[in-house]
């Protein structure tokens, strides 16, 4: 009866935020978009306002939830923990803007291997400072926003030490950054355990890379349980920050190894991304870097600040953009033609980009190689960018509960860089 008393509990909250959320007019296009597919609706087709809509969501949510991670979990322990989290993102967001794009791509990176236990903010494996960490992993070099979860876990500490873990931090502070960014609210379980060991090996190979195509891209993330229509919603993260230029040298240069720019680039792109991008002539030093594809992922959330220099052991210290005092990079909102309605928030501008071949990273333009991703796209560009927004805060939930530690698995770190 507790059970069943707390599922619909959490029920009525999913269907009251969500709706509160997204309470943006919808308009025919959406219906359409609706129905777009018998076989599946972009939407459930009973409404998350119905009862048994939102009974049917919580199940599915739940369905691979571990029964100790709940809403609301410090209601006892440390009953105001999620609004200090709340509150101490909105001083960091008042100062640094682009901490909602550093977080949304931590918190991905985080969950996409072994899971939301707050491995990749480690820095050693079970306390042997000789293991290679996930921070150290290629993909993971540019990550950004570590120390604002110390921020925010400093403060929970001097309120209730050992209580809240740093996967619970990275969580709801990207939840929070995403409000902030002009993105939609969506409930969160709480009660994640923070893993002792490190994960340098799979963060390696199983970030996915922004030059894979369409089937490798599609196929990690079904690995951990995502639909097409999950991944194509996750990417339109891509909403926020910048694609730093190193993601997108080897499209202009040397496109898989063939010291040619990307064929399906079109001209005029190329051009604009020279411009944004170009290395002073220093081309050919871009070309000799096999890795300058490989750090950034599909899930890429770049700062929206110029990055600083690699250090001199990136795979990347060789190239010419290295010797320059910071990067650049190019958000996608200012790639669109005058004449399509942009911003740089939670709407259609990253869908409409592709829909025009204006994808910054190849990983991203593929979502138009393959017909069910590239109508899922063309559906998402075709509203007022509400649908994105419904699928998109379902598909961070999802993410959130991946495979999280519970109960007596893992500890609650006392530093979330250190394990206790």
């Amino acid at each position: 009866m507790m059970t069943a008393t707390k599922g619909w509990a959490f029920a009525l909250v999913v269907i009251f935020s969500v709706l509160l959320s997204w309470s943006i007019p919808r308009g025919e296009s959406e219906r359409a978009f609706i129905s777009f597919s018998s076989h599946e609706p972009l939407v459930k087709a009973v409404s998350l306002a119905s009862a048994d809509g939102g009974q049917d969501f919580f199940m599915e949510m739940t369905d691979s939830v571990a029964t100790n991670i709940e809403y609301d979990f410090y209601r006892d322990t440390c009953p105001e923990a999620e609004t200090i989290v709340s509150s101490t993102m909105a001083q960091i967001y008042s100062q640094h803007k682009n901490v909602s794009a550093q977080l949304l791509r931590l918190f991905f990176h985080d969950c996409f291997i072994q899971g939301c236990d707050a491995s990749v903010l480690l820095d050693d494996s079970n306390g042997n400072k000789n293991h290679s960490i996930e921070k150290q992993a290629v993909p993971n070099k540019t990550l950004k926003g570590f120390e604002k979860i110390d921020q925010i876990k400093e403060v929970l500490e001097n309120v209730c030490p050992g209580v809240v873990s740093c996967a619970d931090i990275l969580a709801l502070s990207t939840r929070d950054g995403v409000v902030l960014a002009g993105g939609p609210f969506y409930p969160l379980f709480t009660g994640r355990r923070d893993s002792a060991r490190s994960y340098y090996d799979e963060a390696t190979a199983e970030i996915p890379k922004p030059d894979d195509n369409i089937t490798q891209t599609l196929h990690l993330f079904s690995l951990r349980g995502f639909t097409d229509r999950e991944t194509v919603s996750l990417l339109g993260g891509h909403n926020i920050g910048k694609i730093g230029c190193e993601f997108i040298q080897s499209r202009l240069n040397n496109f898989k190894g063939t010291g040619k720019p990307d064929p399906t680039v079109s001209p005029s792109f190329l051009n604009e991304m020279r411009v944004f991008c170009e290395d002073n002539g220093n081309e050919k030093s871009s070309q000799g870097s096999p890795m300058a594809a490989t750090m950034a992922s599909p899930m890429e959330f770049p700062t929206a600040a110029p990055m600083a220099a690699p250090m001199a052991s990136s795979p990347m210290a060789s190239r010419g953009m290295s010797e320059k005092p910071a990067r650049r990079g190019m958000p996608y909102f200012q790639q669109l033609s005058s004449s399509v309605s942009s911003g740089a928030g939670f709407d259609t501008h990253y869908y409409q980009s592709l829909l025009r071949g204006r994808g910054l990273l190849f990983a991203d333009q593929q979502l138009m190689a393959n017909e069910r991703t590239a109508r899922l796209v063309r559906a998402y560009a075709s509203d007022d960018g509400s649908t994105f927004r419904m699928d998109f805060a379902r598909a961070m939930m999802k993410m959130s509960n991946l495979n999280a530690l519970t109960g007596s698995q893992g500890q609650v770190r006392l530093e979330c860089t250190l394990a206790s």
